[in-house]
């Protein structure tokens, strides 16, 4: 049998070893699980509103503390009460006349009451 160089003939190693690219594995692994966190959180509260519960003549209002929007709540479809501060889940759409509605669907949170200022005054 014949002696002769185990490996390949002519291959040279990178100076700097194997490590390097399992850094870079290590950084595409920590990317795409900060990807995956982000998109969670992103539609856990996807169609989501918080904001104080108000009476108004036309009915119940809910003021998105977001973006400052007023929209009129669908009644029956969840219990909430004028003075509630809440996250609700659900649809927001257009009503007659192009009024902003809110059809919740889901009590997300109950954050406690808002100010006596804020439960009073309509929009």
């Amino acid at each position: 049998m014949g002696t002769g160089t185990p490996g390949t003939p002519g291959y040279v190693a990178p100076k700097s070893g194997y490590g390097s690219s399992g850094k870079a594995i290590g950084i595409g692994v920590g990317a795409a699980a900060a990807g995956a966190g982000t998109l969670f959180l992103v539609m856990h509260h996807h169609g989501a509103v918080t904001g104080c519960v108000r009476q108004t003549d036309d009915g119940l209002r809910l003021v998105d503390e977001k973006k400052n929007k007023s929209y009129a709540l669908e009644a029956g479809s969840v219990s909430v009460k004028p003075g509630d501060r809440v996250e609700l889940k659900g649809r927001k759409s257009n009503g007659d006349g192009g009024a902003q509605m809110f059809e919740p669907t889901k009590v997300v949170k109950n954050l406690g009451s808002c100010s006596a200022e804020a439960a009073r005054s309509g929009s």
